[in-house]
């Protein structure tokens, strides 16, 4: 079916926004949040992330063991959980409603404001899916630099470094936004007749007006049929 400039933009933002969400699930999973190199020992690299740490050995390949308590971890970690599963709900909801609200897609032909509005509140949700995404992880890279940084740990103490999952972390909260932000800019646009989406349902003509008089004196309705803008 074919789309207009409005529904196109809502499609680039659902399809943005799918993807995020995919990204930030895999780098909650990922144990690649923090990786720590031995120099005397090459062979070997840790990794930790959010519910797990791993050695990966050359020999005998990587061993993983989950955390045990969540009230032992780092500050940082305990409130990336939290947020990160809090990221896919909102996520998840917003991809929802913003599936719903696209226009390209008529399930049952609801009114073109109801639409716009669910794109709008999809939209908002991705954007704080987003933010909840890029607030952990930028939190943990934070306190990685700010430990590798650290003048009162000696030289000769190995140092935790950046993993894979931050860099999967930082794009997944970017493509929320922009499919966020490409959402709710979809609800300003102008339908392909000129008039906004939102005063569409204000401005239908109503369903039936008298246009008839009988010659008895009496009036007789006729139905009209409704242009209903969607």
């Amino acid at each position: 079916m074919a789309c207009s400039f409005r529904g196109r933009v809502q499609l680039g933002g659902l399809l943005l926004s799918v993807l995020g969400w995919v990204c930030s699930c895999v780098t909650t999973v990922l144990p690649q949040w923090k990786t720590l190199n031995l120099d005397l020992n090459e062979m070997e690299t840790w990794i930790s992330g959010l519910w797990e740490a791993c050695v990966n050995q050359e020999e005998a390949g990587t061993v993983c063991k989950a955390f045990e308590s969540f009230l032992s971890l780092p500050q940082e970690l305990q409130v990336a959980r939290i947020l990160m599963v809090a990221s896919h709900g909102l996520g998840l909801l917003g991809l929802l409603l913003s599936g719903c609200g696209l226009e390209c897609f008529r399930f049952h032909r609801p009114g073109g404001v109801f639409k716009t509005r669910l794109c709008l509140l999809g939209g908002t949700l991705e954007a704080s899916a987003s933010a909840t995404t890029l607030f952990p992880v930028s939190w943990v890279a934070y306190a990685t630099f700010q430990d590798f940084w650290d003048d009162s740990i000696p030289e000769i103490v190995p140092r935790w470094e950046f993993g894979d999952a931050l860099f999967l972390g930082w794009a997944a909260g970017l493509f929320l936004a922009v499919g966020g932000l490409l959402l709710i800019f979809s609800a300003c646009l102008e339908n392909e007749d000129g008039s906004s989406s939102w005063m569409a349902d204000a401005t239908a003509p109503p369903a039936c007006a008298p246009v008839e008089e009988e010659f008895d004196g009496s009036f007789r309705l006729t139905p009209r049929p409704v242009n209903q803008v969607i």
